[in-house]
């Protein structure tokens, strides 16, 4: 390959890199606002019935984009794997529903990220990405700092951490099936067919502990779909322009917006654990975004070498 094409194409790659991380730190505060709704609704209604009204409006938001499309937004020759994906996330979202509820928003979110080790993991064998050391050291600076935030916390295993935890093992299928489907499908289609799915689904666990919610219920309900709708196209649209193992280290972001949520709706005082995870978990972002950017211009300088 010739040298300009060959930087050309490094470039692109990295571009490339930097949307997906961009993309993925607006679906971790997606997810975010997502998780604060779910606090404000959680006295009135129950999670799994919000998850059920998650899923509902969230195709409802998508109804333009269809009305748009017409049936061409439907179109797939992965049926199966988007069954398996809706499926996958109705697990996820009921047990992540019922965590939030029971425990606070930033232990939730920490234990959560036990996730990326599964996801990454999968990725390196399933999917054949590339595992570099600097992705390793990041990945596992990481988790460290998720460590220190449920570091006081680690010796009990309540309902709500069991909980997230478990969601956790769904939430790396789910990352793995993501990345599967963008390969060929849009982030619509994607996000659409999760929906459609899950919604039924997740209705027969909801109608067993319905409650009819009010006006101002239904509100909150609608910005939880709207939320949620944002943050699962932005995720689907980062794993299609970016490797899962360079995005994941960006997805413990959520446990910041998790901490600042919690503090500035729900008077969760950050302790010093969590300040001090959250801040190992930023300074881990940067160091990325900083050795991504190294690795290009390092492989345009070896290519440049071998051709002189």
């Amino acid at each position: 390959m010739p040298l300009d094409k060959l930087q050309l194409n490094n470039e692109r790659q990295y571009k490339n890199t930097l949307l997906g991380i961009s993309l993925m730190l607006v679906s971790t505060l997606a997810f975010a606002g997502m998780h604060a709704c779910i606090r404000l609704v959680s006295d009135t209604i129950h999670p799994f019935e919000a998850a059920f009204f998650r899923h509902l409006f969230g195709l409802l938001v998508l109804l333009p984009v269809f009305f748009r499309d017409g049936f061409a937004s439907l179109h797939t020759t992965n049926l199966n794997l988007h069954v398996a994906r809706g499926t996958v996330q109705a697990c996820q979202g009921l047990l992540a529903f019922l965590a939030i509820t029971l425990a606070p928003l930033a232990k939730v979110t920490a234990v959560q990220f036990t996730a990326p080790l599964f996801t990454t993991l999968a990725a390196v064998l399933i999917l054949k990405e590339r595992l570099s050391v600097g992705r390793i050291i990041t990945l596992f600076i990481g988790f460290s700092g998720v460590c220190i935030v449920i570091q006081p916390g680690i010796g009990r295993l309540d309902i709500g951490t069991t909980a997230a935890l478990i969601s956790a093992v769904f939430f790396a299928a789910n990352i793995i099936l993501v990345k599967i489907l963008a390969e060929k499908e849009s982030s619509v289609t994607i996000t659409i067919y999760q929906n459609v799915i899950a919604t039924p689904i997740v209705l027969v666990i909801a109608i067993f502990y319905w409650s009819t919610p009010t006006i101002w219920d239904l509100f909150w309900l609608f910005l939880l779909g709207t939320f949620g709708t944002i943050a699962h196209i932005c995720l689907a649209e980062a794993c299609k322009v970016a490797d899962v193992t360079a995005l994941l280290p960006f997805d413990y972001m959520r446990l910041v917006w998790a901490g600042l949520i919690g503090y500035l709706l729900f008077f969760e005082t950050p302790d010093h654990w969590t300040i001090l995870g959250g801040t190992v978990i930023f300074a881990c972002g940067l160091y990325l975004l900083y050795y991504e950017r190294k690795s290009t211009k390092k492989a345009d300088n070896i290519y440049g070498t071998n051709e002189s």
